[in-house]
């Protein structure tokens, strides 16, 4: 749910900034990409107890507290456009929090079993968000905060 979640919240920016629309939804694809690769693998892997345990954060209330945020930000921002800097800004700390980093992380681990590479492979150019964001915003002028989710 929490990649489902931010896929929306990344659809109402492609919707609200045309001028970033590319962009915005090229990030809404690979988030819907990653929450079927989860559900995918859940519903093929778990029951043989082949899932990587490590995909999902071992912090569960971590993921829940980010993704009831995410669902507040989508309700708000649905009827009430943030600016384009506070929509750069909020997708970034989404792409820095727990449930996203974890998520990166064990992309990243070079695990040796095969769902582990196939998710790997599936995953390809969606690699690490936060650093994309960071590049556009820089490329693009749009300024940068230091700006805790939780303080939106």
């Amino acid at each position: 749910m929490l990649e489902l979640n931010v896929s929306e919240l990344y659809k109402i920016f492609s919707e609200a900034f045309s001028e970033h629309a590319g962009f915005w939804w090229k990030l809404v694809l690979e988030e819907k990409n990653h929450a079927a690769l989860i559900r995918s693998g859940k519903d093929h892997y778990e029951p043989v107890n082949k899932f990587p345990t490590d995909l999902i954060s071992s912090k569960l209330s971590v993921l829940e507290d980010t993704n009831a945020k995410i669902i507040l930000l989508i309700k708000e921002y649905a009827s009430n456009t943030p600016s384009e800097e506070e929509a750069f800004n909020i997708a970034l700390e989404l792409e820095q929090s727990g449930g996203e980093i974890h998520y990166q992380t064990f992309m990243e681990k070079g695990k040796a079993e095969t769902i582990s590479r196939v998710f790997e492979k599936l995953n390809g150019d969606d690699k690490d968000h936060a650093n994309r964001i960071c590049t556009y915003m820089n490329n693009h002028d749009i300024n940068i905060r230091n700006k805790k989710l939780n303080n939106t």
